[in-house]
């Protein structure tokens, strides 16, 4: 397994952290999945948990890097590690493995690599004033209720935004900067998966 990733240059590197930090916004104590293979780097996040045996519900972040060596890795580290370590070496394109690895739920849920087929599109503006009007749903539950505002949580990002699309999507494209106002936003389907494609990454919900 490679000890140092070497993605393409010092901004990809910087662009992998400032990720890793929105995804840490959302959960200071979160994961990241980085599997590297040739000269990809895929780097998940997991953005809501699933329940049940089939994890439904789950919502996942995926942004992809180029490398410019090969590489092979499959290791979920904290992301607290991997802002560190994107901040310290700020102004290279290198970037150590953690040594320390995380224990995350989500990331023994892998959505298929092939398969999907062309669902649409949606406007991007739709998704964030989705994800905008939840989160202060969610903000004002939490406020009045602390911890038993789960449910009004899950039921927030449970409802459509259109017709097969969870507003948990939107939450997962918003939050993690990967919409760009007036851009559509494609949408892709795989049995029990539906995938955002948008122009800052990739949100995949089971």
């Amino acid at each position: 397994m490679s000890e140092v990733l070497r993605l393409v240059d010092s901004a990809a590197l910087g662009d992998l952290g400032r990720y890793a930090a929105r995804a840490r916004a959302l959960d200071d104590q979160g994961a990241m999945r980085l599997q590297a293979g040739g000269g990809v780097l895929a780097a998940w996040v997991g953005v809501l948990q699933g329940s049940g045996i089939l994890a439904e519900g789950t919502v996942l972040g995926l942004r992809t890097f180029g490398l410019d060596a090969p590489a092979e890795c499959d290791v979920v580290v904290p992301l607290g590690a991997v802002t560190d370590r994107t901040s310290r070496h700020a102004g290279t394109a290198e970037l150590p493995l953690p040594p320390t690895r995380a224990i995350a739920a989500w990331s023994a849920v892998t959505p298929p690599r092939s398969g999907w087929e062309a669902a649409g599109e949606v406007d991007a503006d739709e998704l964030a004033a989705a994800a905008r009007e939840g989160l202060e749903e969610v903000t004002a539950a939490v406020r009045e209720r602390g911890a038993a505002a789960g449910f009004v949580r899950d039921r927030v990002w449970g409802r459509e935004v259109v017709p097969g699309l969870r507003s948990g999507g939107a939450f997962a494209a918003f939050s993690l900067g990967f919409l760009r106002p007036g851009s559509p936003v494609r949408v892709f389907r795989s049995n029990r998966w539906t995938r955002l494609t948008a122009p800052g990454g990739h949100v995949l919900m089971r």
